[in-house]
């Protein structure tokens, strides 16, 4: 195949560069590197079937160039976080709806075979069903939310409209290698892992009790694939969670992780955590129902919190 992954030079992005270069694919990475880095994707630009293109998707050329060529797409590309929407809707929407259309637009255009997107577990909102199951959600909680589900409808759409086949998938608290511990948005396992190695004392939102459905890179990966490949019709212009199936609470995810690096440094184990307020626009709960991936794409996830912790902490410590 020949795939266009945008934010390719991302956390989960390069990844899955990395992933389909491995299968044989020929991959083209789109980003404008707001929020990816060129060091996760440094190890492929001498590899033949490896092409970078810098750009950005709220330009609809730059789209139209991305997609020229290519059967199908992986779009990764999106600003993230919670609490960066909230700060900035504005800059959130024009990425998340107006880059997703512009992306929709030109694979249309470009008669792509396959358009597989990342979709994300906030479109529940205030849902309080567990597990989440796809056919039920809430009202969003946020902006970034809202962009989220936003796009869920316009891929409705565009097979309905124009038969432009896609998948979304509901990324639960993705993890894993190359996931940017720094910066004001970082997600809280790699900020955790950084501020457990420096000796500081990781700070919780709330009591700690708040749990989610922590999902390892390499399921992810799992999932995109069997999206690109599925030959099961009625697989397709769905969303599916992706996810492991359980849920870990944000204090026993400290104590795994202290528990993981004190192998490296006992000195860690003796950390204490500090709480804060609770997060705006957060949800409390959040656990995955994955029996419609199982059922239609035949998704079945290899890596638990406890063995996707112990492999993303040794990359961790060997690589920061």
């Amino acid at each position: 195949m020949k795939i266009l992954v945008t934010g390719g030079a991302g956390f989960i992005g390069s990844n899955l560069c990395e992933s389909l270069l491995n299968d044989g694919h020929q991959v083209r990475c789109l980003d404008n590197f707001a929020t990816g880095h060129f060091h996760n994707i440094r190890h492929l630009m001498s590899h033949p079937d490896f092409e970078l293109q810098v750009g950005d998707i709220r330009d609809l050329d730059t789209c139209r160039q991305a997609v020229d060529g290519m059967t199908h797409v992986l779009h990764e590309a999106a600003l993230g976080s919670v609490p960066r929407s909230i700060k900035d809707p504005i800059t959130t929407n024009q990425v998340n709806i107006d880059g997703f259309l512009n992306m929709l637009v030109a694979a249309r255009d470009a008669g792509v075979e396959r358009f597989v997107y990342a979709a994300s577990s906030s479109t529940y909102g205030d849902s309080e069903n567990l597990p989440k199951v796809e056919e039920v959600i809430g009202k969003p909680l946020s902006p970034y939310a809202i962009t989220k589900y936003v796009n869920e409808l316009y891929a409705d759409v565009f097979y309905k409209t124009y038969g432009l086949n896609t998948i979304g998938l509901r990324y639960f608290n993705v993890f894993g290698r190359r996931q940017d511990p720094k910066g004001a948005y970082a997600a809280v396992i790699p900020k955790f892992v950084i501020q457990l190695m420096r000796h500081e004392r990781p700070v919780i939102n709330g009591d700690g009790t708040f749990s989610r459905d922590f999902t390892y890179i390499d399921n992810v990966i799992l999932m995109n694939k069997l999206a690109l490949t599925t030959s099961n019709q009625a697989a397709l212009n769905q969303v599916y969670n992706t996810a492991y199936g359980d849920r870990t609470n944000l204090n026993e995810l400290v104590d795994l992780l202290k528990t993981y690096l004190s192998e490296y440094d006992p000195a860690v184990k003796d950390i204490e955590v500090t709480h804060g307020p609770e997060r705006a626009g957060d949800i409390p709960h959040s656990l995955a129902s994955i029996d419609k991936a199982r059922k239609l794409l035949g998704y079945a996830p290899k890596y638990d919190i406890k063995t996707g912790l112990k492999e993303a902490v040794d990359w961790y410590w060997h690589n920061l």
